[in-house]
């Protein structure tokens, strides 16, 4: 006869062992208080025994399980500790007096630690043209596994050069279209006269230079995804076209009375602001909300910070140089606002590799890093409104960021270099809400 194995969980068994002895405990004193009476005597004496045994065992029995539970943890968190690929230092809000560490604080923090790495590896794993493992980011690579399986409309948000196409092809190679074409637009790249017959097609003769039927890009992209970038400089009439696709899931080509039945999915993009185009006329409100079904705002380079030393990492190896950074070149970049974001990082660095040696140093870099018009000044960033103590925590978190860098993520050896004690330096990377994890081993 075959056993069955029962499982029981935890959450049940733990409280069910001491509910048993509890049960247990009132039962035993009502049984020395009925016999002691019967006797004529005081049961009181006999019942302080009775509490004291039972108060022992029940410590006894609480210390036998969390051993059980807690020890596979213990070890678990010793093995985390000696792994050079998991930083775990001791926590420090404590007094600076206070010897004891707290052993749940400790398991907290080395399982965030695991956490924090197995997400940076799956997010390698999963999306290894990015660059980047900031928590930001992250949240990114979220969203387009969420959308990226369904049909829906996707409307991606972001400054010019924040990686928008990227993201794009990102959802498309994740969604069960991506063995159908992939068309990329750029809606503001093409004369306005022009648009409508690239987007749509046309047929011979229907307007002078159109001498031979033209297949649109709707039509190329027919059972795939079309990405249609800076959607928000598109002319209204084409936008009016657009908004048929997108509802009748037909349209005609230029000179033809003909309609067209197409399946695309349609992820559009712009760094403009569309509801405030609204308000102006100057966007379509209906093909907005069409559009708009899921968003995905993608964060300016000077909002993840921590980003920066790999990507500069990135383009000098993409470049094949043997040429590295000095802190004071690093710092610079750490604080400078990237109004240009990603491609203004990136021809930065290929200016500063053509005239560099073996170091990028500060003089390698424009003047507008460095100079008058630094980002905390004037107009660079478009944060001309920001007042002095904005522009100065930007300087500080800049600066923070590019220590820690420096330092792999080690806390204490940051607090070094930026010459402040390590509790001053822990309570600036809690004000500036700076992921430290994703800088380990950046240096």
């Amino acid at each position: 006869m075959k056993i069955k194995d029962v499982r029981i969980s935890p959450y049940l068994l733990i409280p069910g062992i001491f509910s048993g002895i509890a049960f247990l405990s009132v039962i035993i004193a009502y049984r020395i208080i009925t016999y002691e009476q019967q006797r004529g005597a005081d049961p009181f004496y006999t019942l302080v025994w009775v509490s004291c045994a039972t108060i022992v065992a029940t410590f006894f029995c609480a210390y036998l399980i969390l051993s059980v539970i807690l020890k596979p943890i213990d070890k678990f968190v010793e093995a985390v500790k000696k792994n050079p690929a998991v930083l775990v230092q001791q926590s420090e809000d404590q007094d600076q007096n206070e010897n004891i560490p707290d052993e749940m604080q400790q398991i907290e923090k080395v399982l965030s630690q695991v956490t924090n790495v197995l997400d940076k590896v799956q997010s390698q794993e999963l999306f290894p043209d990015f660059v980047g493992a900031s928590k930001i980011i992250r949240s990114i690579f979220g969203q387009i596994l969420k959308v990226a399986p369904t049909d829906t409309s996707v409307m991606i948000l972001g400054e010019s050069g924040t990686g928008k196409e990227l993201v794009a092809k990102s959802i498309y190679e994740r969604s069960p279209r991506k063995n159908k074409p992939f068309i990329k637009m750029n809606c503001v790249a093409i004369p306005e006269g022009l648009l409508e017959s690239e987007l749509f097609g046309h047929e011979k003769g229907a307007f002078t230079g159109a001498n031979a039927r033209k297949i649109g890009k709707f039509e190329a992209a027919d059972g795939g995804t079309i990405f249609l970038d800076e959607i928000g400089d598109m002319p209204a009439a084409t936008q009016a076209k657009l908004l048929r696709v997108l509802q009748e899931k037909e349209f005609e080509r230029v000179g033809s009375t003909q309609p067209l039945r197409i399946d695309v999915r349609i992820i559009a993009a712009t760094n403009k602001n569309l509801p405030e185009m609204i308000k102006t006329g100057a966007f379509r409100e209906d093909l907005y909300y069409r559009l708009n079904v899921w968003t995905i705002k993608l964060p300016p380079l000077r909002e993840r910070l921590e980003d920066i030393p790999f990507l500069i990492e990135y383009f000098l190896r993409k470049a094949q140089r043997e040429v590295s950074v000095s802190s004071q070149a690093m710092r610079l970049m750490m604080t400078y606002a990237w109004p240009g974001n990603i491609r203004e990082l990136q021809n930065i660095i290929q200016r500063a590799l053509v005239i560099a040696d073996e170091q990028i140093e500060p003089g390698h870099l424009p003047p507008e890093l460095y100079g008058e018009t630094n980002h905390l000044v004037m107009k660079q960033t478009g944060d001309e409104n920001k007042g002095l103590d904005e522009r100065l925590a930007d300087l500080e978190k800049g600066m923070i960021i590019e220590s820690l860098s420096r330092a792999g993520g080690i806390q204490v050896r940051a607090a070094e270099f930026l010459k402040i004690n390590q509790r001053s330096l822990w309570h600036r990377i809690k004000k500036h809400n700076i992921d430290v994890s994703s800088l380990k081993n950046s240096k």
